[in-house]
């Protein structure tokens, strides 16, 4: 069965106004930029010689091309499919070839379906059981867009200057979270485990956990080396200095959780109590940033709920019961 390619209307921007930048600072994350972009695809940045940030439409997408095609790692929400594959024909006359998705959730492999059949996806192994177990991929329609090829912890993708390796470190935002290495360029894609400044959303039902998280991005901290750059979940390009700084925060707030619990202590007392370091008086806490289910809207207040008290300190306590 042949995936659907979208000719239609998509959500996004013709290539008209899609501005190709170069050399933007690449300091401390701004503090504007920890709001997740699911506006449309406005912009496109060139990061290195054949690698490309496109954010917008959902989850952050990266372009890889490479002696052979074009790998992409992300598809974002629905509907994107065609905004990416005219974002690559405005890079390169060469043809996608590969799908890397960073994890299951639809705004990061919404458009899967809209690629060519002969485009092959690829995911880690419980990425793809996710996928399968969510109702978005039952569909006819959904199916084709579920992955070709898994891995289970660790995948190098080409070779040479081209190589691009896939990790899996544990749990994290999902069960089955993959952290994209661009070798040459000495970039990462941290998909969602590292998605903005502060608490993230973990989603349980797909094996989520706030109690590994930091484990795991001590997994990855540890593991990949030269790299100076790492491309976001949802927000903007940061420093690898950035990505260690998360890890700390997250130690930081998982050992605050633990202690207050065993003292008896609510999750909004925890959140009262917090006081992290000033480096991380711009990052977000009071937000719970936890998804009950996988089909959960993604973000603190979707669909207009107020977010319940107790802040991240809530999703650390759901563990802690």
């Amino acid at each position: 069965m042949r995936r659907a390619l979208v000719l239609a209307a998509t959500i996004g921007v013709g290539l008209g106004v899609i501005a190709c930048t170069t050399g933007l600072p690449l300091t401390e994350l701004p503090q504007n930029s920890m709001v997740p972009n699911f506006g449309p695809v406005a912009q496109v940045d060139r990061m290195a010689e054949n690698l490309y940030f496109v954010p917008g439409g959902g989850g952050n997408t990266a372009i890889f091309v490479h002696d052979t095609g074009v790998l992409v790692v992300d598809t974002k929400v629905a509907r994107n499919g065609q905004t990416i594959i005219d974002v690559v024909r405005s890079i390169t006359d060469k043809p996608i070839t590969e799908i890397v998705n960073t994890h299951h959730h639809p705004d990061h492999a919404g458009s899967n379906a809209e690629f060519p059949a002969a485009v092959e996806i690829i995911a880690h192994e419980n990425a793809r059981t996710n996928m399968a177990n969510t109702p978005a991929f039952q569909t006819e329609e959904g199916r084709v867009g579920l992955p070709d090829r898994t891995f289970r912890d660790r995948m190098t993708l080409f070779s040479g200057r081209d190589a691009v390796d896939l990790y899996y470190f544990g749990r994290a935002h999902t069960n089955g979270d993959t952290f994209v290495v661009f070798r040459n360029a000495r970039v990462m894609h941290a998909g969602d485990a590292f998605p903005m400044l502060g608490g993230i959303l973990i989603d349980r039902s797909a094996g989520g956990s706030a109690l590994a998280l930091p484990d795991t991005l001590t997994g990855a901290i540890d593991n990949v080396h030269n790299v100076d750059r790492v491309i976001t979940g949802h927000a903007s390009v940061a420093p690898w200095q950035t990505l260690v700084d998360f890890r700390d925060f997250h130690r930081l707030m998982l050992a605050h959780a633990q202690a207050e619990h065993a003292a008896g202590h609510t999750a909004e007392q925890a959140l009262a109590s917090f006081h992290p370091p000033e480096k991380y008086n711009s990052w977000r806490w009071g937000q719970p940033n936890s998804a009950p289910s996988a089909a959960a809207p993604i973000g603190p207040t979707a669909g207009g709920r107020a977010p319940p008290a107790g802040g991240y300190f809530a999703t650390i306590y759901g563990e802690l019961q």
